[in-house]
């Protein structure tokens, strides 16, 4: 990466960065598909976006054309945009499929040349989780209607739903059948497919779960609340280092990310603290480790985008937008981050390598 060897942070500029216009509502979340090139994006529009980014530079001839883009929005919703935002989404690990989840409680599954494959209709409310298993056999679900439902994504049916004492606000696979969920009762709970009743509960936190997160290799799980055991703790992230990735040898690490404006990285085996990363002036939405493991990218309330060094736990890069960031994403070459804003926008930044 080109970084800075003084103290301020290289601004990115706007030949660094392409501009990704057409949804007209704020813009929830955003995916890079594991295959590199597609990026899709999901809006309070009604519609997921599917767009194709070369691997060249943001400034080269070939991307300041208009990006190909294909808009996914059923028939069912063209009639009226009321209640029908696109809440979450995320992709299978070949890169082949797209599921989607909407505000209306509807569940769909998209491929990558944006066709209609599946209708997984079961919630009646908002969905707030979806994850596909690693060998995408099974699609989880998770939904204010206080359930979480396995799909067999091939016949499109439920396999088990599962129900719960509240709302579910995230959910997380450990391995092709087992999986976490995080509740607003403060509650985690750990379900596998094929058993009627979590083979485990974990109590401990005062407030609502809002995200649970199985570490790489399966073994360890990180979850933050509202209760202030970790500030306010809005989302977490491991980093792809460490047992069961691709970079074995460097130290498995956890990022925290806080409504008071601070990002901490923990060292999870001594169970200490390494560093708190202060460079925001609000509360942070997402944050990202890059494929190495060597940068950390945070997107905030106060409109800014912050490339890290996590060695050096300094901001390396740049940007400020205007709007607020909801999500941040690395590409698979860790040479480009996605981000989706506020104001209807999705930005693609070149993080040089």
């Amino acid at each position: 990466m080109d970084i800075n060897t003084d103290s301020t942070p290289y601004e990115i500029s706007s030949s660094d960065l392409m501009v990704l216009e057409g949804h007209t509502s704020e813009v929830f979340t955003c995916a890079w598909s594991p295959e590199g090139s597609l990026l899709a994006s999901a809006s309070g529009d009604s519609t997921a976006r599917i767009w194709t980014i070369g691997d060249g530079p943001c400034n080269s001839t070939i991307q300041r054309r208009t990006p190909n883009v294909l808009v996914l929005k059923p028939l069912e919703s063209r009639a009226t945009k009321e209640h029908k935002d696109v809440t979450t989404l995320d992709w299978n690990s070949e890169g082949t499929l797209l599921a989607t989840g909407s505000y209306e409680g509807k569940v769909r599954i998209w491929n990558r040349y944006g066709e209609l494959v599946r209708n997984l209709n079961n919630h009646c409310c908002p969905i707030l989780s979806l994850k596909w298993n690693k060998i995408g056999d099974y699609l989880l679900s998770g939904s204010v209607d206080r359930t979480a439902v396995v799909w067999n994504v091939q016949s499109g049916k439920p396999k088990q739903q599962f129900e719960f004492p509240s709302v579910v606000l995230d959910a997380d696979w450990q391995n092709n059948d087992s999986f976490a969920v995080g509740s607003i009762d403060n509650m985690i709970y750990i379900c596998k497919v094929g058993e009627n009743r979590p083979v485990k509960r974990f109590s401990g936190h005062k407030n609502e779960v809002n995200a649970v997160k199985w570490d790489p290799s399966g073994s360890l799980l990180a979850s933050c609340s509202d209760d202030t055991t970790v500030k306010e703790t809005y989302t977490i992230k491991w980093s792809s280092t460490g047992a069961g990735t691709s970079n074995p040898n460097q130290q498995l690490l956890l990022a925290s990310a806080s409504f008071d404006s601070t990002v901490n990285l923990w060292d999870v085996e001594q169970g200490r603290l390494l560093h708190t990363l202060n460079g925001h002036r609000e509360p942070i939405y997402s944050i990202a480790f890059s494929p190495n493991g060597q940068y950390l990218a945070s997107g905030s309330v106060d409109k800014c985008m912050n490339i890290w060094s996590v060695k050096e736990a300094k901001i390396v890069k740049t940007y400020n937008g205007d709007g607020i960031i909801f999500e941040v994403c690395w590409n698979k070459e860790g040479n480009k981050v996605a981000a989706c804003f506020s104001n209807n926008k999705v930005c693609v930044f070149d993080i040089r390598l």
